[in-house]
């Protein structure tokens, strides 16, 4: 049986990338400790199923250091303390898989003779946050007026994902990385992410987050669209960002969401705090972060009673009782944006694209799944 030489610390490293201990890979792999310590060496098999478990490139192994490895677009993130800055494999791999959806979608756009959407770095920093709020609402018909129509806040945010996809934006939402539930993404490492575009713009929102925070999530990376700048955010409706952009992205989507004049003269002062959240919400078909993120704006909390109703709150929504499991095909375009799937299926079909390639730009592997997507798109009666 032949052995392969890789140095030790490689294979630490790897490990530890994955935030994987020795006792978590003792049982596929009996001997890794005496592997880490030089004692012994894998098989190329044990080797590649090794690179596997711990979701790293093969060939990284055989490097003599640890890759550096960047994130592709700018971090905004503010970590909490204790917490490691250095992405994940998850979040690296979601980054890299949407790269390739954005370079391919943009060279699809370009074929079809796609015009750009006008709102990509449309706005600065020294605009009115009021005017920029006003004009993403009319560019993404998300006014108040077509939110009171939907029953909820939640079918609010399927509406504003919707439209948000329509007006040109690739809108992606998943909790996992590409179909694989074993691989859930954290939202304590990134809520959200966008990679400005002029043909092509893409906003991934953390599905693994609370539905509340999605909506604000959402709201905050299309303002980075509007700025035309990519980022990687962790911004959420109880942050205070020092980034001036941040700070700026995050007043916009709260303005966006729920326009400050509004709140003003709506909010009944004498009320029970609790009650009027709730109110407040089903007004504005927001969830009730975001209600809470503007009563503090308006005056009417002090950041502490902002911070304790806050913390109060998100702990009653993580109490909820999840869903149950949606339509895999609903999800799916969900998860690579219904613009995107329409694209690269219809490419697919006419013999554009690979099915190989449209197979792994979507996560999945049989043809009878992408067939059936083909369906629920529209493609076949």
């Amino acid at each position: 049986m032949i052995r392969v030489e890789v140095r030790p610390e490689m294979l630490r490293w790897a490990r530890e990338r994955a935030k994987l201990t020795i006792p978590h890979l003792e049982r596929p792999f009996p001997k890794i400790e005496r592997w880490e310590k030089g004692e012994a060496s894998p098989t190329l098999k044990q080797l590649e199923r090794l690179a596997k478990a711990t979701h790293v490139p093969i060939g990284y192994l055989f490097l003599t250091e640890p890759p550096i490895e960047r994130i592709p677009i700018p971090d905004f993130r503010t970590m909490e303390p204790g917490l490691r800055k250095e992405p994940s494999p998850n979040l690296l791999e979601m980054l890299y898989v949407c790269q390739q959806r954005q370079a391919w979608y943009r060279d699809f756009a370009k074929a079809a003779g796609e015009e750009p959407p006008g709102f990509v770095g449309s706005a600065t920093i020294l605009d009115s946050v009021e005017a920029v709020a006003l004009k993403m609402r009319q560019t993404l018909n998300f006014d108040l007026d077509a939110r009171r129509a939907c029953p909820s806040w939640t079918e609010a945010l399927r509406q504003f994902i919707a439209q948000a996809d329509a007006a040109g934006a690739l809108i992606m939402c998943s909790g996992v990385v590409l179909n694989n539930n074993r691989r859930r993404l954290d939202p304590m490492e990134f809520r959200g992410f966008v990679m400005a575009d002029d043909l092509a713009p893409l906003v991934f929102i953390n599905g693994a987050d609370t539905k509340a925070a999605q909506m604000f999530t959402l709201a905050h990376e299309l303002a980075h669209l509007w700025l035309g700048q990519s980022a990687l955010s962790d911004a959420g409706p109880s942050k205070l960002p020092d980034h001036q952009i941040e700070r700026w992205c995050n007043r916009v989507a709260a303005e966006l969401l729920v326009p400050i004049s509004v709140i003003q003269s709506e909010i009944r002062h004498e009320g029970e705090l609790g009650e009027e959240i709730a109110r407040l919400a089903r007004y504005f078909k927001v969830s009730t972060l975001v209600i809470l993120r503007r009563i503090y704006d308006i005056g009417v909390l002090s950041r502490e009673e902002f911070g304790e109703a806050y913390e109060s709150e998100l702990r009653r929504l993580r109490a909820l009782p999840k869903g149950k499991g949606g339509d895999f095909y609903l999800t799916q375009a969900a998860r690579v944006s219904k613009r995107f799937a329409r694209g690269l299926v219809e490419s697919a079909l006419e013999g554009q694209t690979l099915f190989r390639d449209a197979f792994r730009l979507l996560g999945i592997g049989k043809v009878e799944t992408f067939h059936e997507l083909a369906r629920n798109l529209g493609f076949f009666s």
